[in-house]
This record gives structure tokens, sequence and C-alpha cells, in this order.
């Protein structure tokens, strides 16, 4: 294991800047996600942390040495890339023990690593396979096992289930989880789709144009979003957003209709409450229904209020048909209020107890 800090880096390609002096510290053993949407930059820091890109000014730390200038093989580090980069003329045993061939590390030491990967792994009938005849899934494993036998400091993912279905990166999220679990090594984890940072992560970094907007656990992320980007990159379905105006009464959409709000900060122009914070309440605040989505489990309603759409979550199982007219209320105390500069100004007290 080994921490990893990341000070003040930056990273420019000739006049555009991919980073823009970020600094995060990844202690021991953490299970670090990177997330935001294409482009922020996630990946370009990953690669940056391995060595595969350089600095351009700025300073990483792996354990007690400063990489800026080390090779990566130097690094003590081991990636996990999207595309498993598996030879293909080699069998999964050669593939997984290619590295420390290159070391000339003894047959014996080698034969011994791979075989503990492949029983972490369950790949142990399928050691003199080759990856053609593996599936998706089976090629992530061998790719996770090459990365595993090298023992290494630090484990980096760069989004390795984007191109696995949907049930399939269900599964391996979890296994990947397992795997840290028991391994206890540093892990830096990339990922666009925050179910994976929010189901894997002992903390999140949320990222946006080169620069952090947020770092923290996964529920003080959801809880307690520092500005609107990470209010409405984190969650699914993602947070409603209301435009308005703070008066004496409550909150006042654009359209003259009133929101309740137990806080009145004079300068809240939006009004930001959870599709699973809203319930429905024969008191409440008439919408109109436009599209209703049974899961089994809770029922997604997208409505109308006012010139507004809004997404609803409930748990109940309801009957409702589009033009429908529904009555909802907000949790009061699960309510978010934003300034103009778009930075949380409230949050409601159930959320910060």
């Amino acid at each position: 294991m080994a921490h990893v800090s990341v000070n003040n880096a930056r990273k420019d390609y000739g006049a555009f800047k991919a980073i823009k002096g970020v600094s995060v510290d990844i202690g021991d053993g953490e299970f670090v996600v990177l997330v935001g949407p294409s482009g922020c930059g996630k990946s370009t820091l990953l690669r940056m942390i391995a060595g595969l890109e350089g600095i351009t000014s700025g300073q990483i730390q792996i354990g007690k040495h400063i990489v800026n200038e080390l090779a990566p093989k130097d690094r003590d580090i081991a990636m996990v890339f999207q595309n498993y980069a598996l030879y293909p003329h080699m069998t999964v045993a050669k593939n997984m023990g290619f590295s420390l061939r290159l070391k000339r590390m003894p047959r014996s030491e080698i034969d011994h690593r791979v075989g503990n990967a492949a029983k972490i792994l369950g790949l142990e009938n399928l050691l003199e396979r080759y990856p053609k005849q593996l599936s998706g899934g089976q090629r992530q494993r061998v790719a996770m096992g090459r990365a595993i036998v090298r023992d290494p400091a630090v484990f980096l993912f760069d989004e390795p289930l984007s191109n696995l279905d949907a049930k399939l990166r269900v599964q391996m999220r979890s296994e990947i989880k397992e795997l840290h679990q028991r391994l206890q090594t540093t892990t830096i984890y990339v990922t666009h789709d925050q179910i994976e940072a929010m189901t894997m992560a002992d903390k999140i970094v949320v990222m946006k144009d080169g620069l952090i907007e947020q770092s923290g656990s996964p529920l003080e992320l959801y809880d307690r979003p520092s500005n609107l980007f990470v209010a409405g990159f984190i969650g699914s379905p993602a947070m409603n957003f209301i435009k308005g105006s703070m008066t004496e009464d409550g909150f006042r959409t654009e359209d003259g209709l009133l929101l309740p709000s137990e806080r009145r900060p004079r300068d809240a122009v939006i009004y930001g409450i959870r599709p699973e914070h809203i319930s429905l309440d024969p008191d409440g605040i008439e919408v109109t229904t436009i599209v209703v989505e049974p899961t089994g489990s809770e029922t997604l309603v997208l409505v109308r209020l006012g010139g507004q759409t809004l997404t609803c979550v409930f748990r109940e199982r309801i009957r409702a048909a589009p033009g429908d007219v529904l009555r909802i209320a907000p949790i009061h105390d699960a309510v978010h209020l934003f300034g103009a500069d778009e930075q949380r100004i409230a949050t409601g007290e159930a959320l910060l107890s």
C-alpha cells in the first residue's frame, strides 16, 4: 500500500489546459474514484499518476517518492485499461505473468503469483485459454489478474467496465470492490458513471473542466453537494432544479408558484429537490402527469409543474396516466437552495444531522 499525493498538478497541451491545478490526497488502502463528464480531465490525471502523461507543473508523490520524472515501470503501480490490452497470442497464464517475466523473476515465483491471482479471480480453469476464447467479463478478470501479480503499491483503473453490458457491469463492480476489501491496496478508479462511483468508492473526487468541484465520501456528496454541478451530477435520477426567488412565505418559482422552504436566504434563486424526496400529498402542489415508468420496487413519474418538468420517485405503486393530476409535496428538510453563483446556500436540517 502507499499514500498518493497530487499537489497543484497542471497539464497543458499547447494552449489547452487539461488539468488546471489539481490537488488531492489518497490515503493508504483507500479506494478513490475520479468521476466527471467526458473531457473533464479525470483520465488525464490518472495517466499523469501512472507516468503515461508528463506533468506540466506541480508534484505527484507515491509513498515516499516524488515520481514526476520516474518512468511508469519504476512507480510501483499497476494499471487496468478500458480495452483490457491483452496479448492475443498468449494464454491467460502468460498474459498474467508477462510483466514478471520481463523482470526475469524465477519461473516458480511467477507460477505461484499467477496461481494465487487466478484463484482470487476464479480463473483457475481458464489459464490455458487465449483471449479470443473468453467472454468480456473473463477478459476483464485477466486484466485485473495481470495487475494483481505485480503486487503493486497502487492500482489504477481507467473506466474498466465501460465495454461490458449492464448486468455484467453490476457484477464486476462488486467483484472489484470485494477484491479491494481483500487486498487493501490503494486504488484510484476513473469512471464517468456516478452509480459506479457511489457504490464503489471510499472517497469520490468530482471533476469538471480540469478542476476538482468537490471531494468526499459518497453520502457526503449526495447529501451536501457544494454546488449546482455536483448536485446534478451525483444521484440517479438527477436532482430537480427550479428557478425562482425567495420570499417571506417560501420559494416563488418563475411561474409564480409557491414552494415550501423552512430556510429562507434572500439570495436563493434555485430550489433543488431529489426525486425520492418528493411524496404524494392530498394537500400538496398540483402537477400534471407526463410519463409513468413502473420498475417494480418503485415508480418513476415525470410531472409538469407550471413550465417546469420534475422527476419523482415513489416507493408505492400508483395508477396514473399522462394528463392525470397528482398532488405532491417536497420533504421540507431535504430541500437544497443555491445562489446565483450556483453555490449551495442551505441544505435541509435532516441531511446535516
